[in-house]
């Protein structure tokens, strides 16, 4: 080849580069260095892509500061988001629903769970003659805070019973020691909660499930469809100002995400704080093992899944009006599916 073209082609390819230099900045760039993140429960396993991408450093490998604060349950954190002490919320996709029936614009941008990951159960002490849901009425529902999703998949049972929430009393217990103390010592004659908790009481034989969501088929049976569960959602407004933000928080999801899908047992046990394990690792491995295919593969959030969430909550909250519901409004997959597309998920 000629030397001037050859220099020709360099210059080109040189000129290309530094053309194209400020768009992959621009697409890198996160705008909020530093965020926090609102978690409806941490030693739960719905939230354990946030562990892992805070244990693995995946945060700070997509160039973000984030803050894990717990609180306790889901609508904490939603409370968190809107009031402002918190940027995100890390909770039930169905949220989004809720907020927007009162006017008030969220939007998930990453899925973590592809399945509530909640079971409900019966105190074999405390209701030892159970026969059907009907058996509940008038008793004591122990979920993690009134309005959580743990509250939601019960009214969904109860309402399959035929009962109203108003036929029992729903108390919120948390998703950590506190939950199972709460059945042990008499307070809550039932539970509808997250695991390791449903698990520590099921293999102790303290209670008896009767609907399950931390597979997908018992998940399919309760809601009849699938049915998005923990994601991560912001304001409408923050996504807007922040996409870059977004951005690297998703990407930081989908790459614990894509771990989880061939971690081993050690690989948990070495990656989760030794207090999550609540002082028995075989128990929380039984745990992990029964909620695994509940989690999320790639962020991406069903369309079918989406109308699952309304139909459920609309079959539950009288006063929610589904047909002004705009469920595009509620979630975007853009994050999640460049994300996607960066760890091959």
């Amino acid at each position: 080849m000629p030397p001037h073209l050859l220099d020709r082609r360099r210059f080109s390819a040189l000129a290309a580069a530094v053309v194209a230099a400020p768009v992959l900045r621009a697409q890198a760039k996160v705008e909020k260095p530093r965020v926090t993140i609102a978690v409806g429960g941490r030693t739960g396993f719905s939230y354990l892509p946030l562990t892992v991408a805070e244990q693995l450093e995946f945060f700070k490998a997509e160039g973000v500061d984030v803050e894990l604060v717990d609180y306790g349950g889901g609508v904490r954190a939603q409370q968190a988001v809107v009031g402002g002490s918190a940027d995100v919320a890390s909770a039930a996709y169905e949220h989004t629903i809720n907020l927007q029936s009162r006017n008030q614009h969220y939007r998930s941008f990453v899925l973590l769970g592809r399945a509530p990951q909640v079971a409900m159960g019966f105190s074999t002490r405390a209701i030892p003659g159970y026969r059907t849901v009907a058996d509940l009425r008038g008793k004591r529902i122990g979920v993690s805070t009134p309005g959580s999703s743990s509250n939601m998949v019960a009214n969904v049972m109860l309402a399959r019973g035929g009962l109203k929430p108003s036929d029992v009393s729903f108390v919120g217990v948390g998703t950590t020691a506190s939950a199972l103390m709460a059945l042990r010592t008499g307070q809550v004659d039932a539970m509808c909660n997250t695991e390791p908790v449903m698990t520590m009481l099921e293999q102790k034989g303290e209670v008896k499930i009767i609907g399950d969501t931390r597979t997908l088929k018992g998940t399919q049976e309760v809601f009849g469809g699938p049915m998005p569960a923990c994601c991560l959602y912001a304001s409408v407004d923050f996504l807007d100002k922040h996409p870059g933000t977004c951005q690297a928080l998703a990407n930081a999801v989908v790459h614990s995400l894509k771990w989880l899908q061939t971690a081993g047992p050690s690989d948990i046990i070495k990656t989760v704080p030794e207090g999550y394990l609540f002082g028995d690792r075989a128990l929380y491995l039984a745990s992990f093992n029964k909620v695994r295919e509940a989690i999320a593969l790639d962020g991406l959030l069903p369309e079918e899944g989406a109308r699952t969430a309304l139909k459920a909550l609309a079959s539950i909250e009288p006063t929610l009006n589904a047909d002004r519901i705009s469920l595009a409004r509620t979630y975007t997959n853009d994050f999640a599916r460049r994300a996607k597309e960066k760890f091959k998920a």
